[in-house]
């Protein structure tokens, strides 16, 4: 499974005015949720939150990878947000976060789910990538950007 199987562009949006981590993790939630409504945004939401008490998701350079197995939904689903301002995650580099994937996975997909994370950490280490994404004027060239760098 790859990035780009997840990650639909109507869940790739720009979000301003965030205010908190928690405010993120609840926008991170409705998208993954989506219109189908596979898994209720508080479930996937209190996931997120759960994970995020064990240690930060963000990984450092502005960027964080808040993820969880989710009881009742079907299919992994990811969401870009790119943030506006950035918003602390309390990272071990200090550094604000404004570059978000955010992911929800089944809960009995306890190896795929790793193997998407190995992926998606790799591929945020690039900081042509991140750049890619900081500079992208709007959704549709975000979209671009995701689309053309994620295996």
């Amino acid at each position: 499974m790859s990035l780009s199987e997840v990650l639909a562009p109507d869940r790739i949006v720009v979000l301003t005015d965030a205010g908190s981590r928690d405010g993120v993790l609840d926008a991170a939630a409705r998208l993954l949720a989506g219109p189908a409504g596979d898994g209720p945004a508080g479930t996937i939401a209190e996931g997120l939150r759960q994970r995020e008490r064990m240690g930060s998701t963000a990984i450092g350079h502005g960027v964080a990878i808040p993820h969880g197995r989710i009881a009742g939904i079907t299919r992994t689903r990811a969401a870009f947000l790119r943030l506006q301002p950035p918003i602390d995650f309390t990272a071990a580099d200090g550094a604000p976060v404004d570059l978000v994937l955010a992911m929800a996975a089944p809960e009995h997909f306890t190896q795929q789910h790793l193997q998407l994370l190995s992926q998606v950490a790799e591929r945020f280490a690039d900081p042509e990538f991140r750049a890619a994404l900081r500079d992208a004027p709007d959704v549709l060239a975000l979209r671009g950007v995701l689309g053309a760098g994620i295996p």
